[in-house]
């Protein structure tokens, strides 16, 4: 592949890729006006983003095996455009219930530019370049949240919040037209695939035993999970508890994602004298220092606003190394069901993530214990999920004795 158009096909798949994330943290700093527009309170809104997992989750596992039937255009463009078309509901919502519907749908439609970026990485790379691509495509996803919550409170306090999900809508129209466009294939259509449930499912059984796809995926998903666990509490803990302003909030949210996007580029040159898998082992013992200080430094009251903002720059910054190792270490085994492995991944870490956003929005109190709490048992159970695989698979390969 020619530089130029290496270049312009890892932009439109960072592009796909980050329209999840966009779409999470553009409307984070609307969380209070929303609120109050729709006649709710905020841990009830923060429950559109636990809807917006769950059907991120429950999408990708859907369109995995339709990529590996159909190939990798006609079902990426189908969710475009169902994503486009929720995004023009939401603006009309009246209420919470029908925001958290509505976000579920439109995440059911974006999320299928998620699992074909994935895919097509693994279609149109090597493997041996796999985790530098998503070191790459890291720099273009973590722009999300540098601009997202900066561009949400500034279009929240002009325009209202309505405006967040108008620039949805037409990033999702960019990403239809690069889609269409410029984009290559990828691998071709699998005829031989069946779509009968019991098929599928035994084609995502296969591919979830395999031991280095779960030992990664599972240890992805927990750091990821510590991750979702702060975008689910920040918003309270920042505007609420320490009274800080929604543009504010998103200058705050920007300067601590930059840290994972330093992390991300700073990978991609470890990579040239580490390996995937020592990369790994060493940001999670860190995650799990950072998340240790935020959660002890909680209990015992010694942090506040500017040390929150230090510790979370820290703890996120670990996701730079995670995310693009984890990805590439889970897919490599897998050539012609790209499609389905990734999707597999993919639901895998929202489905946690779901799971820990509502568990913060639940336990949400007072204090900012639930959200470093959450974040500190995440880093613990990846660690522990990447010791246990690890040894697992030297078992298998008869390097040790069980």
């Amino acid at each position: 592949m020619q530089n130029k158009k290496r270049t312009l096909v890892i932009l439109i798949l960072g592009l796909l890729s980050a329209l999840g994330p966009f779409s999470i943290d553009l409307y984070l700093p609307g969380f209070p006006e929303i609120a109050r527009d729709l006649n709710s309170t905020t841990g009830r809104v923060a429950l559109s983003l636990s809807s917006y997992f769950i059907g991120v989750s429950v999408g990708q596992m859907i369109y995995g095996p339709l990529l590996d039937r159909f190939g990798r255009r006609i079902p990426l463009l189908t969710g475009l455009f169902i994503y486009l078309f929720a995004s023009v509901f939401i603006v009309y919502v009246t209420s919470a219930d029908s925001l958290i519907l509505a976000r579920f749908v439109q995440a059911l439609g974006g999320c299928a530019g998620m699992v074909a970026a994935r895919a097509l990485v693994r279609d149109l790379f090597p493997v041996t370049e796999t985790a530098k691509v998503f070191s790459l495509l890291m720099l273009v996803i973590a722009v999300s949240p540098i601009v997202a919550p900066t561009l949400g409170g500034f279009a929240t306090a002009h325009w209202g919040w309505h405006s967040i999900f108008i620039i949805l809508t037409v990033l999702a129209a960019v990403n239809i037209i690069l889609v269409y466009f410029w984009l290559p294939l990828g691998a071709p259509p699998d005829t031989t695939m069946s779509l009968k449930p019991r098929p599928i499912i035994t084609k995502f059984w296969t591919v979830f035993k395999t031991p280095q796809f779960y030992t990664y995926t599972l240890t992805g998903s927990f750091a990821a999970s510590g991750l979702y666990a702060y975008i689910a509490g920040s918003p309270h803990v920042f505007m609420e508890l320490y009274g800080v302003s929604e543009k504010q909030y998103g200058w705050i949210f920007g300067i601590i994602a930059m840290g994972l996007v330093t992390a991300s580029q700073v990978n991609t040159f470890l990579l040239k004298k580490y390996t995937s898998q020592q990369i790994v082992k060493v940001t999670l013992i860190c995650q799990v220092i950072a998340g240790a200080l935020l959660f002890f430094g909680t209990i015992f009251h010694l942090i506040e606003m500017y040390s929150m903002i230090v510790l979370a720059f820290l703890f996120l910054s670990t996701q730079g190394f995670a995310f693009p190792n984890t990805s590439a270490l889970s897919l490599a085994p897998f050539e012609k069901s790209a499609g389905t492995a990734s999707a597999l991944m993919g639901a895998l870490q929202l489905g946690i993530g779901a799971l820990i956003t509502a568990l913060v929005s639940m336990l949400s109190d007072d204090t900012p214990l639930p959200m470093t709490g959450i974040m500190f048992l995440c880093a613990i159970v990846a660690l522990s999920m990447l010791y246990w695989g690890n040894r697992r698979i030297r078992i298998l390969e008869g390097r040790i004795i069980a």
